[in-house]
């Protein structure tokens, strides 16, 4: 796998485990199981230890995200606005929960404490652009549009 190339740039150390998990999914966007084989062997530890530190921070993933990543927003003024509403209109017009990834690999859908646009609740962000003052017709609208790949994000 190519993540041979910069492996060297870390001392073979168990200190170097994490920020060569950081830079695996950096390259990669997530962290494909050879990957983490290979990091294993440079730096001479178990695998399990390997994806037990992997597992233990949110941040890593072990799968693929799709081409548009769509956060759902539940901070405290989108939830009051109706977050659980937009929510559920989402995951049954994508066929898919918080956290998955659309079989095509089109979508992911992420739940998010807070995207900062209070005064846009309810509001999504689809890669970086943010849509707010959502209704669940307005936000099947969008996601119908993002799959047909007519949505400029």
């Amino acid at each position: 796998m190519e993540n041979r190339r910069y492996l060297s740039e870390y001392h073979p150390e168990p200190s170097s485990l994490i920020p060569l998990l950081q830079r695996t999914q950096e390259r990669f966007g997530y962290l494909p199981r050879e990957a983490l084989e290979e990091i294993a062997n440079y730096l001479r530890i178990p695998l399990s230890r390997v994806y037990g530190v992997a597992t233990f921070y949110a941040q890593f993933r072990f799968e693929p995200l799709g081409k548009y990543i769509v956060k759902i927003c539940h901070g405290t003024a989108c939830h009051v606005n109706g977050a659980i509403t937009i929510a559920q209109a989402i995951t049954e017009e994508l066929g898919i929960e918080e956290g998955q990834t659309t079989e095509d690999g089109l979508i992911t859908l992420e739940r998010v404490a807070c995207l900062g646009c209070c005064s846009l609740a309810p509001v999504v962000m689809i890669n970086d652009k943010v849509f707010g003052k959502l209704t669940p017709d307005k936000v099947r609208k969008l996601i119908k549009k993002l799959r047909e790949e007519k949505l400029d994000v």
